[in-house]
């Protein structure tokens, strides 16, 4: 009888290898270039597709255990926060405001990112990538479901959060976080990668989770937190497929280099334009706050981001672009967003407030060259005309940027009391712009930016009022019209924290309300 000699065991490279590399083929009936005709028509040139690496060699049989460890310590930590009533601990009801802007603006981003994966995981023609892509695909529509789950116990006590789906695509400033995924998801899949894995995830991730969930921990939303670490776990993957997928285009053939900054340019500006919320909330939106956008700015973008654009110039990159103006604004952005937005806060799903002299002092310290000269006496004289009963409401429409959608109201570098205007023709149409860099995006690729879904040109041509709604209608009120179309509860999710239910609701329930 012979000896049975067990088979030797495969290692984690080998075993990699087997379930990634080994489930491709050479097609048959029709040609490789048929089958996968858009890895190519972008310019992007790859001689070899084996020299794809993923630093983690993560298998699907792994990543399942893996997943499936976390979903069970994730859901029993927002249970027992449910059944605790874990929202009578938070800090304050101001800080579900925060809450609400990640509902309405990230969460379904998360979906987006997950159909995009879905679609370029198709596209490449190396087995690595398609795996790689299809994993963080699984993973973005794993945060959007608990992330809506974590934040469906608050939409049970507080208002703002009842729609964010159909808000996503209704309400005016959700265009621009809508905007930058419908231009990411109809690019080639190169671009697609560039845009979402190494500018957005890679170099500014970091901004929007880690800031966000230190200031939920400081503010005692532990679902927040757990919800949010689960995911950032996940972010680390997501990362280095950004950083592969760069790097591998630069080491594949010296004619990508062009194309690859171009794009980095291109998309490190339109996700900085998108942290404008993230800045904003950061600043304004918590209660008990842990850094400001400044702060996180210089930590995580110019220190992080500095020292990643050295490692790049090997490769012929530099730094994108809009680098040094968004250095510049990082004293400026956080102020200048909040103040839009307590302008507009009658047309917004989530309260705004002019911020106590407490923070006002505080926001001094974090911001002594611009706050106390610039925006401080802004908030002190709305909080004047509050005081006298003149809460201010803007009920103007205010000019979009055709390219980021953010109404106009950041500032020229270098001269922060001077409003940013670029404009472009084109067709004989004229488009407007906040920035040199917005407008260099549009003049580069002019027939996809002119598609542009501008709410408030939107909102002028009649296109968001309720259906049977008659503007000539005598005593037409078009925003209490608009309102409707973006089926807010009008005076529960819009106007003023002071005095809102959810101030009133948050009292009575801790006992403060005398």
């Amino acid at each position: 009888m012979d000896t049975r000699v067990a088979k030797k065991k495969l290692g984690l490279k080998e075993r990699y290898a087997a379930m990634t590399r080994g489930l491709g083929w050479e097609t048959t009936y029709q040609p490789m270039d048929k089958v996968f005709p858009y890895d190519t028509y972008e310019g992007i040139k790859i001689h070899d597709w084996d020299k794809w690496q993923d630093p983690f060699r993560l298998t699907m049989d792994a990543y399942w255990k893996y997943q499936g460890e976390k979903e069970k310590k994730l859901y029993a930590v927002i249970e027992a926060f449910a059944q605790n009533n874990g929202q009578l601990g938070i800090s304050d009801a101001r800080y579900v405001n925060a809450l609400k802007l990640f509902i309405q603006g990230v969460t379904p981003l998360e979906y987006n990112a997950h159909r995009g994966f879905a679609h370029v995981g198709r596209q490449f023609t190396g087995e690595g990538a398609r795996v790689a892509a299809q994993m963080q695909s699984i993973d973005e529509l794993r945060h959007y479901q608990t992330e809506t789950h974590a934040i469906s116990h608050y939409n049970k006590y507080f208002n703002g959060m009842h729609s964010p789906n159909h808000w996503f695509d209704r309400v005016w400033y959700l265009s621009v976080p809508k905007s930058f995924f419908e231009d990411a998801c109809t690019a080639g899949p190169f671009e697609f990668l560039t845009a979402v894995s190494f500018s957005f995830e890679y170099v500014l991730t970091n901004l929007l989770f880690v800031p966000f969930m230190s200031g939920a921990a400081h503010n005692g939303d532990m679902s927040t937190v757990t919800f949010g670490f689960s995911a950032q776990s996940d972010e680390s993957r997501h990362m280095t497929l950004g950083i592969e997928c760069i790097k591998f285009m630069l080491e594949q053939d010296p004619d990508n280099v062009p194309i690859v900054q171009r794009w980095i340019d291109k998309w490190f500006w339109r996700g900085y334009r998108l942290l404008t919320i993230v800045a904003m909330m950061q600043d304004y939106m918590l209660p008990k706050r842990v850094m400001s956008w400044k702060e996180a700015w210089e930590m995580y973008a110019e220190g992080n981001g500095g020292a990643l654009f050295k490692d790049l110039a090997r490769y012929g990159i530099r730094e994108p672009a809009g680098w040094k103006d968004a250095c510049e604004g990082k004293d400026h952005i956080s102020h200048q967003a909040w103040a839009t937005f307590y302008n507009y806060g009658a047309a917004a799903p989530f309260h705004t407030w002019v911020p106590s002299d407490e923070e006002m002092q505080w926001l001094s310290e974090k911001y002594p060259e611009s706050f106390d000269t610039l925006y401080r006496p802004r908030f002190e004289f709305w909080r004047e005309r509050a005081e006298e009963g003149r809460r201010f409401y803007n009920k103007t429409l205010p000019m979009l940027c055709t390219t980021c959608q953010v109404p106009m109201f950041f500032t020229e570098p270098g001269d922060a009391t001077k409003i940013a205007y670029r404009e472009s023709d084109y067709f004989g149409n004229k488009y407007h712009f906040c920035s040199d860099h917005c407008k260099h995006i549009f003049d580069d690729e002019p027939e996809k930016y002119v598609q542009s879904w501008l709410p408030v040109h939107q909102i002028y041509q009649g296109h968001c009022f309720p259906e049977g709604t008659d503007p000539t209608a005598e005593g037409f009120d078009p925003l209490m019209a608009v309102l409707k179309y973006y089926e807010m509860n009008i005076g529960r999710d819009n106007f003023d924290f002071e005095g809102s239910e959810d101030q009133k609701n948050f009292a009575a329930w801790t006992g403060e309300s005398a």
